[in-house]
């Protein structure tokens, strides 16, 4: 039997990565002298692409609960490593060989096998062995992972059912952080993002059973703290890109995300619903993945003496075109044989450490 599922996301996903991926090819390249090529004809409504990666946060949030609400730590990081690896290793090798073949800057071997693990991100890995990202956009994973080690350290504790009372004593302490003005712990506690996975799981409590004073507050709480980070962080972003972000664009944005996931958990967007949109769902990832670094290679050696619109969205459709690839001959063709190996795995590993009496 299937279990329910919100279609709605999967169109949530697509349009958050184009977001990004348009904020990256019409704005941020240019900004960062990573692209030379400039798109003024869009660029002051793509610099607002830059909070697809927050509605993805607050989407994640929804799907990683909902995947742990079975109680399971098995199923959880089985179903983690299946959905992130395959598509991993293939978008970052490409993006090395695209990098080492024609881009500026060589990345070494190193840097690329400590890229494939996914921990090149994390601070501990950076001080043993310090290397940057293959593709900037990877940051994002290395968020993501600190929420999938909490939602863990539930299950571990098998704490499932108290999960709201887990996720609200995580939102006072970010609140009561923000306070105080502590400086450290701030990436352990993700404290610039983690009110979205708070408020996306909260949504999932909606969407499965329904509303409750709690789960509104909770909801009410991640929406303020949100607001507040991202106004916080916007001088440092304006900076760094020499642009002025309007305020208000800003709040409303984060507030339409807020609202759409509220209308997705309490069932009200089902004219969307019914449609299937898993296609684009499915390219939403590898889209994500493949598309900044190889993207500005691209640009920086076709123009000037390419049409600037034809390069930007020939190569915005590009990138989906190997999106559609990755997904179809990589993450179809091989998820069920990876999954069944890492199953297996599990269960020697427990044999291992529980061995039968």
């Amino acid at each position: 039997m299937n279990k329910p599922r919100a279609n709605e996301i999967d169109l949530l996903r697509f349009l958050a990565a184009l977001a990004v991926v348009l904020f990256h090819f019409a704005f941020r390249g240019y900004a960062a002298h990573s692209s030379s090529l400039p798109y003024p004809l869009l660029a002051p409504v793509a610099k607002y692409g830059r909070y697809g990666v927050d509605l993805f946060f607050l989407i994640s949030g929804f799907v990683i609960l909902m995947t742990a609400s079975g109680g399971s730590l098995k199923h959880f990081v089985v179903s983690r490593i299946v959905r992130l690896y395959p598509a991993y290793w293939i978008c970052c090798t490409l993006t090395f060989l695209v990098l080492v073949l024609f881009g500026s800057g060589k990345p070494t071997v190193v840097q690329y096998l400590l890229n494939m693990t996914m921990l090149s991100g994390f601070d501990i890995v950076q001080k043993i062995a310090p290397v940057s990202l293959m593709d900037g956009s990877y940051w994002s994973l290395v968020v993501e992972m600190r929420f999938y080690a909490f939602v863990a350290v539930v299950l571990l504790l098998r704490q499932m059912h108290r999960a709201e009372l887990w996720l609200t004593g995580w939102l006072v302490t970010l609140i009561l952080y923000e306070l105080a003005r502590i400086d450290h712990l701030r990436e352990m506690l993700i404290v610039d993002y983690a009110a979205y996975f708070i408020g996306g799981a909260m949504m999932y409590q909606i969407w499965s059973r329904g509303w409750s004073v709690l789960r509104l507050g909770v909801i009410l709480g991640s929406w303020g703290l949100s607001l507040y980070e991202a106004c916080i962080a916007l001088p440092k972003f304006e900076a760094a890109t020499h642009t002025v972000m309007d305020r208000g664009i800003v709040i409303a944005l984060i507030t339409a995300c807020f609202i759409m996931m509220c209308l997705v958990a309490t069932k009200k967007t089902f004219w969307v619903g019914r449609r299937n949109w898993m296609l684009l769902g499915a390219l939403t990832y590898p889209l994500y993945l493949v598309h900044q670094a190889i993207g500005y290679v691209i640009f920086n050696h076709l123009y000037p003496g390419s049409n600037p619109h034809l390069l930007l969205w020939g190569t915005v459709a590009l990138m989906m075109a190997i999106a559609y690839l990755v997904n179809v001959h990589v993450e179809q063709r091989y998820a069920g044989a990876f999954k069944r190996h890492l199953n297996d795995g599990w269960a020697s590993l427990r044999t291992f450490i529980v061995p039968a009496r």
